[in-house]
């Protein structure tokens, strides 16, 4: 099946955007446990209202070789030094921070041998995501922030109500251009973006693809580690999505 507006007629008359939204994330996850190595497992997530936060905790960088802990100055046998109480200056910035309206559908891989490592994401994004200024920067922030830690990404943009591309603005976030993204950008698109290591410097490597309606979607890598990756198929998996809702 070729890609469909989900946000016009005819489609719109019949189906919502969210049944798609919500069934694709699990038909990915489904097929790509058939699909990973030992090792690695994947799991959808779907949060409605509310942004999924970046655990960088389960996924940080190790400290360099040279690093050591600082001594403890406070207790056990040391020499306790009184600590004058400091108090911060008023806040320069006090803005709504409240992202609760925002959905968030994705699917996440993991190294179960490495206590569960997030190793690639799969950000499917919402109408929230790209409707006003400060959603598109806490979407293109967190891809940012998966990227830095060395977890791939891979968005899949097929909301056709919003002209905002959320590619444009991570790359944006991380100062880079991409040749192969005309200007001004298209609204729709898929790409698979990752980190690696190229003559002792990080590169970041992206996979973009414009989506048409109308067409069929793209094959993307999925990478789990810097020299393995597997395919994501987004079109068998479109259309296994709208099979199983019986969406014709």
């Amino acid at each position: 099946m070729p890609l469909r507006d989900h946000f016009h007629p005819p489609f719109s008359t019949r189906y919502s955007w969210d049944v798609v939204h919500g069934g694709l994330p699990m038909v990915i996850a489904t097929h790509l446990n058939s699909l990973l190595p030992d090792g690695y497992m994947a799991g959808p997530g779907v949060h409605i209202g509310s942004f999924g936060e970046v655990d960088i905790g389960t996924h940080q960088e190790p400290p360099p070789p040279d690093w050591e802990p600082e001594a403890d100055t406070g207790g056990g046998g040391g020499t306790a030094v009184a600590q004058a109480v400091w108090a911060p200056t008023t806040a320069t910035l006090t803005a709504d921070a409240d992202w609760k309206g925002v959905d968030d559908y994705e699917v996440n891989v993991y190294d179960v041998t490495r206590s569960r490592e997030l190793v690639a994401a799969i950000e499917i994004v919402s109408p929230s995501n790209k409707d006003r200024p400060a959603h598109r920067s806490t979407f293109a922030t967190k891809c940012a922030a998966l990227l830095a830690n060395d977890v791939s990404v891979t968005v899949i943009d097929f909301v056709t109500e919003r002209e905002s591309n959320l590619y444009a603005e991570l790359l944006g976030v991380l100062n880079a251009t991409d040749p192969n993204r005309p200007t001004p950008p298209e609204p729709i698109y898929a790409v698979a973006c990752r980190r690696r290591r190229i003559k002792r410097k990080r590169k970041l490597e992206a996979w973009y693809h414009p989506l048409v309606i109308g067409q069929p979607l793209p094959t993307l890598p999925l990478w789990l580690t810097e020299t393995l990756a597997v395919p994501l198929e987004l079109e068998p998996l479109y259309e296994q999505t709208l099979r199983s809702l019986r969406i014709r």
